[in-house]
């Protein structure tokens, strides 16, 4: 009995332990928690069962519905966080030292200049850290990923057309240029697949005249619209407003589909 209630007290301990262990350790930035959806790692579902062009389209909008959904509520609420770091310094307060951490993790992530001033900084921020239409979303993946059948797609969870260029991080292209370095990336789940695309779109050079398009939106007080948005992604493609063109096309042909 005497035997028992030692090793009870030492199971106590070692919890108590392991408990403080995990207390002690530093909260996990909000910015930096990047949300997930609960099938982000399930395998990429066959489009290619569906016989019915309708029901296939159907089957690929409402696989990828929610993951945009959940990467904009995600990019709203780092907006809010934004918007109160920017008003806490007008009001002069200081930012605590979290606050400021995350602040710089965001300059970092979204390749804003540290050598602006307090005002452009936040101002640089809140054009880059935007939603992206849903609509814009779904078509541009069905566009790039033939209807979620590529092999980039189903195999890495790039519906995108995403480039990487460390030798190893992606898939070759079959259709390579020679002396070329690049690969198509390969994600491990398709929230992070879905993260990455949005933050390319909201932070590569090639892609500003969207993000202009959709201040200019925000400043007149006007939704920010799919079609409206599609005309600042001429360079995502080669085939510049050829491209812009066919997205506003499977817009208005879908429309009804991704709504349903």
């Amino acid at each position: 009995m005497h035997k028992l209630k030692i090793i009870s007290v030492a199971i106590a301990l070692v919890l108590m332990v392991i408990l403080s262990i995990i207390l002690l350790q530093p909260e996990k930035s909000v910015v930096e928690n990047i949300p997930e959806v609960e099938y982000a790692k399930e395998p990429v579902p066959d489009f290619n069962q569906y016989q019915n062009v309708k029901d296939k389209k159907q089957a690929f909008f409402n696989y990828l519905r929610p993951a945009v959904q959940t990467q904009n509520d995600y990019i709203r609420s780092v907006r809010q966080l934004i918007q109160g770091f920017r008003a806490k310094e007008i009001s002069g307060e200081q930012l605590t030292d979290k606050q400021s951490e995350e602040l710089t993790w965001l300059m970092n992530e979204y390749r804003v200049d540290s050598d602006q001033n307090s005002e452009a900084i936040y101002a640089e921020l809140l054009r880059k850290v935007d939603i992206i239409p849903m609509e814009l979303v779904l078509v541009q993946t069905a566009n790039e990923s033939a209807w979620g059948t590529s092999r980039f797609a189903t195999k890495g969870y790039n519906f995108f057309g995403l480039w990487c260029f460390k030798k190893g991080c992606g898939f070759v292209p079959k259709r390579r240029n020679d002396g070329a370095a690049h690969e198509v990336a390969k994600f491990d789940n398709l929230s992070s697949a879905m993260y990455s695309y949005m933050r390319n779109i909201n932070r590569h050079p090639a892609y500003k005249d969207l993000r202009v398009i959709r201040q200019k939106h925000r400043n007149n007080q006007q939704d920010i619209t799919a079609y409206s948005l599609a005309e600042g992604l001429t360079k995502y493609s080669e085939r510049g407003e050829e491209y812009v063109e066919e997205l506003r096309q499977m817009i208005r042909v879908n429309k009804e589909l991704m709504s349903s």
